[in-house]
């Protein structure tokens, strides 16, 4: 749960809630409402379970470690972006994951395919990727509870550079971003229409044969400028710029 600046602590709730309800917390959010936001009977929060919109409710009861919450009336209220945009990102080590997952969110992105790269510096088992994509779907849900969007974006399996190019996609313009084109962003962004992928490599960026991959898969090479940017700082910088120029921001 996350309390913002804006108005009451907001919580994402992953069953589907409706106004008149009422509901019990699970143990966890429930000692975060009732230990460290302090919150007492009465007090106002924000609902919502991803579908769409949100809820006004308030603390109905606190028992020990036992919340329950008077759901009100629904808010048709959405902060998405006008623009699907899926990041495809190579998979960086743990902080920097996280914060492109965190960013990305935070700007709008629709999707995030975590991509498994030749030069990932990380190496996820099949243990280790279910963990971590359990971990990265955590801190969307939190970024969202602080950022005010209703809807969750996903966060899908890991793949591998070919399987994730051997996956049938619906045609929309996919950018690879690469220092190695002069073509930049901005003269791209005349032809992307409501979708639109972008595909970042991770620290060391995609090899020469994944480049060559992606391309045959229908990407296109484009640049963020001259300099090169870090794999935690590329991402978050193509959603910016490119949101900015279909009038987001």
């Amino acid at each position: 749960m996350q309390h913002t600046p804006y108005g009451p602590p907001r919580q994402y709730i992953p069953d589907r809630l409706r106004s008149g309800a009422g509901i019990e917390l699970d143990d966890p959010t429930a000692h975060h409402v009732a230990r460290v936001l302090r919150m007492q009977a009465g007090d106002p929060l924000i609902l919502f379970d991803g579908s769409g919109g949100e809820y006004e409710a308030s603390i109905a009861a606190l028992e020990r470690s036992r919340v329950s919450v008077a759901v009100g009336a629904h808010r048709v209220l959405e902060r998405e972006a006008r623009i699907a945009i899926t990041v495809a990102q190579g998979v960086s080590s743990a902080d920097r994951m996280d914060l492109t997952v965190q960013k990305a969110v935070e700007l709008g992105v629709f999707a995030i395919q975590p991509v498994m790269c030749e030069r990932s510096v990380v190496r996820l088992s099949a243990e280790r990727a279910a963990s971590r994509l359990e971990h990265w779907r955590r801190i969307v849900v939190a970024t969202c509870e602080q950022c005010g969007r209703n809807r969750l974006p996903e966060v899908r399996p890991v793949l591998g550079v070919p399987a994730y190019c051997a996956r049938p996609d619906p045609v929309v313009p996919r950018l690879l971003f690469s220092p190695e084109t002069e073509t930049r962003l901005s003269d791209a962004a005349a032809r992307i229409g409501d979708r639109a992928v972008i595909a970042v490599g991770p620290e060391a960026g995609f090899s020469p044969a994944e480049e060559v991959m992606l391309m045959s898969a229908g990407f296109s090479r484009v640049s963020l400028g001259s300099r090169i940017l870090r794999t935690e700082t590329a991402a978050p910088a193509a959603l910016a710029e490119l949101l900015a120029l279909k009038g987001e921001f």
